[in-house]
């Protein structure tokens, strides 16, 4: 949920967002109507009810034969008190529904437009070129017996796959390095449930409009997730909650599912775009006047791991359109797919100011006595599965061969070259 104080008093900030997002200016005139139809409703409500309070003092003090009439009125108070309870909590429901489909508001200096209309703001690393014709992820993989799509689409369905072997060794290498380096930068870890509850989905924001992305059990009525974002985001729901130095900052490893609707024909090959996939996702919870300077913080460790496996990247500022409904400013960075000719997606880090933790009810007390605020959450993708697509192929070599990044082989037994297998 957005700030109401924001919506009732710069309207224009709000609809500027809204269009910058694509979405239409009207959203904002009828969450505005609601608001006031709601406020209206409440006052209405609070006073026939205050009436009725007074009302039976009246009747109580009132003599015996005076009574019959009174409690007759009393009964007719109580039924239009009833009834603008009702009003009101239509009123309420009304101004929940209009509300939701107002986005978090996003940043200055947000691009707007849709997925096209990113900014690059950086390039990194030199585009790795070959004196052979290079095999792309999944050859390379084959070749090496680390990754099998065609057992993985016989026992799952489209999608799936197995890791094995090198492969297998290669992505726990991956996300234990992450992890190191997540704990040098003081987050805690943490193995996060996959499974959870419609609100704590809804509180994070992925039951909008992508909501066809994710899978729901419906005879348990909870929802796999597709980040354990979600999950950190409501470990704190419904609490006050300490900052320690400001910030509370958690790694959270899972397990990821996503349906990947609507994406029939795109990346169907390898493990680019796959149903299940492993993922260390930084999370922070801040006061919001340190969120942007935590944003940069986490994508200078997502570019710091990407750089010190010798990927070739790219950051782009991801266009308002593109950003999800919480977000109000997201990075993406991609590292040189060398097969593809082209920057792919790895990793991204969202500052969702205060708009997720409205809704989950996370604050913090800014001073000693004080009143609560709402704090300020982010999250940055430290190391996932798909990062093996890039690190196969920029390390191969003419044999098939493929030399391991020099910080993953202490994870690995100190392997330094994954070699193809008879």
């Amino acid at each position: 949920m957005i700030d109401l104080a924001l919506l009732r008093e710069d309207p224009d900030a709000v609809t500027r967002s809204q269009v910058a997002r694509g979405n239409s200016p009207d959203t904002v005139r009828a969450a505005l109507a609601a608001d006031e139809e709601r406020r209206r409703s409440l006052t209405a409500f609070e006073q026939l009810r205050a009436e009725q309070n007074a009302f039976g003092k009246t009747v109580a003090k009132a003599p015996k034969e005076d009574k019959p009439a009174l409690v007759a009125q009393a009964k007719e108070l109580a039924a239009r008190v009833k009834q603008a309870q009702a009003a009101a909590n239509e009123a309420e429901e009304a101004f929940r529904t209009a509300v939701d489909r107002i986005e978090n508001v996003v940043l200055d200096g947000v691009p707007a437009g849709g997925e096209e209309n990113f900014v690059t703001i950086r390039e990194v690393g030199e585009i790795p070129t070959f004196d052979f014709a290079p095999r792309d992820h999944l050859e390379l993989g084959e070749k090496l017996g680390a990754i099998d799509m065609e057992r993985g689409a016989k026992v799952s369905g489209a999608r799936f796959y197995f890791l094995k072997g090198v492969g297998a060794r290669l992505e726990l290498a991956l996300m234990n390095y992450a992890l190191d380096q997540a704990l040098k930068n003081g987050f805690t870890p943490m193995i996060t449930p996959t499974l959870v509850r419609p609100e704590i989905m809804a509180g994070t924001g992925f039951l909008g409009e992508h909501s066809d992305e994710i899978y729901h059990l419906g005879d348990d009525d909870q929802y796999l997730v597709g980040t354990s974002e979600v999950a950190l985001a409501g470990y704190h729901k419904d609490e006050i909650i300490d900052l320690p130095e400001g910030a509370l900052r958690y790694a959270g490893w899972s397990t990821c599912y996503r349906r990947e609707a609507g994406s029939h024909g795109k990346d169907t090959r390898g493990i680019i775009r796959v149903h299940q996939f492993n993922k260390l996702e930084m999370f922070v919870y801040c006061a919001p006047e340190l969120a942007e300077a935590e944003h940069e913080r986490l994508l200078a460790l997502e570019e710091e791991m990407l750089g010190s496996l010798g990927l070739a990247y790219r950051v782009i500022d991801v266009a308002a359109g593109d950003l999800g409904s919480s977000a109000a400013r997201k990075y993406d960075t991609e590292a040189w797919v060398p097969t593809q000719d082209a920057y792919r997606e790895l990793t991204s880090t969202s500052n969702c100011t205060t708009y997720q933790a409205r809704r989950l009810d996370i604050r913090y007390r800014p001073e000693a006595g004080g009143k609560t605020q709402a704090v300020a959450t982010l999250n940055g993708t430290l190391a996932t599965t798909r990062w093996i697509v890039a690190i196969l192929e920029t390390h191969q070599r003419e044999d098939g061969s493929v030399v391991v990044p020099e910080p993953l082989r202490p994870y690995m037994g100190g392997l330094e070259v994954l070699e193809p297998i008879a």
